[in-house]
């Protein structure tokens, strides 16, 4: 396979590999909502692009540029073209102004994604953050050293935050990501607490949950019963020579077991409505992770495809290992896109989550 041979030539093509582009090199703008560090895709600065939630890069060299709310690609003669890309970013949210009584800010109890999305990680740290076993892509534990997290955060705290988050700035749905516990739960436990103190204090709020297959898959029912709408269970990679690579403690969970917890979830919260990350550029061939994601398609699970970056405090960084090109990201990206049109799964149609959010991938620009 040849990546590229597709066609390039339609203005969808181009807006698809522009909109690549913006999500690998970023563009050059102080936006007002960044997150710096975490446990997903970070170092970027949250907008909308034609009215859809963005998480983008905020980078100075970026040869993007915003001018009147337009997106321009700078050339070397200084000239810019217009990409037809409109963009807006998002503005600091109400909530961040305020701190719990024991003066904890909001803003490090949960942030706002894109628009309108309402993020936390309930446990900031990681039972395979050791550099042994530590995903190299993966940063989160960095919030903690940076200050810009606590560790473990309360139900009750994040049913005010997201109270709070509600009424002032509208906000439409929540992710709870948690990073992997030692118990057998694998983090679900307290991701069941937490969506019920959240849901007590905001009822009609949608709600993903996050979490690695648990030990004892009751755990999936218990986190639909305690009221979440969607659920992620992030793999990253299909390819287990990478896997072992790339996520050496989270590897040792089989793949076998992401199997069988995935279809228990599709039994559980429904068809397209249980999403895994796979990320471009960590050396997986790219026509059979478009192949892989198919076989999720069918099984059910929306592949939330979204492009490796090398972000600071990465041991990926570290190490020198670059992004994936524009052209392998959107060859992917149209490739599982197509795959999700064929199969009527569309992640605007997800009540809450990555997908339900889309601003880490190219696939909502794609149709899918």
């Amino acid at each position: 396979m040849s990546v590229g041979t597709g066609s390039t030539s339609t203005a969808v093509d181009v807006r698809i590999m522009t909109r690549a582009e913006l999500a690998l090199h970023g563009v050059a703008l102080d936006a007002p909502v960044r997150r710096p560090d975490g446990a997903g895709p970070s170092g970027d600065g949250h907008v909308l692009v034609d009215g859809a939630n963005a998480a983008l890069p905020t980078n100075p060299a970026s040869p993007y540029r915003v001018r009147d709310g337009k997106v321009w690609l700078g050339g070397e003669d200084g000239h810019l073209t217009d990409t037809g890309l409109a963009l807006i970013p998002v503005n600091r949210p109400k909530f961040y102004d305020l701190v719990t009584a024991d003066g904890t800010p909001y803003e490090h109890i949960a942030r706002l994604h894109g628009a309108d999305v309402l993020a936390t990680t309930v446990v900031q740290t990681c039972i395979r953050y050791a550099e042994a076993d530590r995903c190299r892509f993966c940063t989160i534990e960095e919030s903690l050293r940076s200050g810009a997290a606590v560790a473990a955060k309360t139900p009750a705290q994040l049913a005010q935050v997201a109270e709070a988050a509600v009424r002032l700035d509208g906000i439409r749905q929540m992710v709870m990501t948690t990073g992997t516990t030692t118990g057998p739960d694998r983090g679900a436990r307290n991701l069941v607490r937490s969506v019920r103190a959240v849901l007590e204090a905001v009822p009609d709020l949608p709600i993903q949950v996050q979490c690695e297959p648990p030990g004892d898959l009751a755990w999936i029912q218990a986190l639909h019963d305690a009221g979440a709408a969607t659920i992620g269970i992030h793999v990253e990679s299909l390819d287990e020579e990478v896997r072992r690579r790339w996520m050496p403690g989270k590897s040792t969970v089989p793949l076998a077991e992401y199997e069988a917890a995935w279809d228990e979830a599709v039994r559980v919260f429904g068809r397209n409505r249980v999403s895994t990350y796979l990320l471009v550029g960590l050396g997986e061939d790219p026509d059979e992770l478009i192949a892989g994601a198919g076989k999720l398609i069918q099984r059910g699970v929306y592949p939330f495809v979204v492009p490796f970056r090398p972000m600071a405090g990465t041991l990926a960084a570290r190490d020198g290992i670059p992004a994936p090109t524009a052209e392998l990201l959107t060859y992917v990206t149209e490739g599982v896109a197509a795959k999700l049109r064929a199969a009527g799964m569309s992640g605007a149609d997800q009540k809450a989550g990555c997908a339900a959010c889309g601003a880490c991938s190219v696939l909502q620009s794609a149709g899918g």
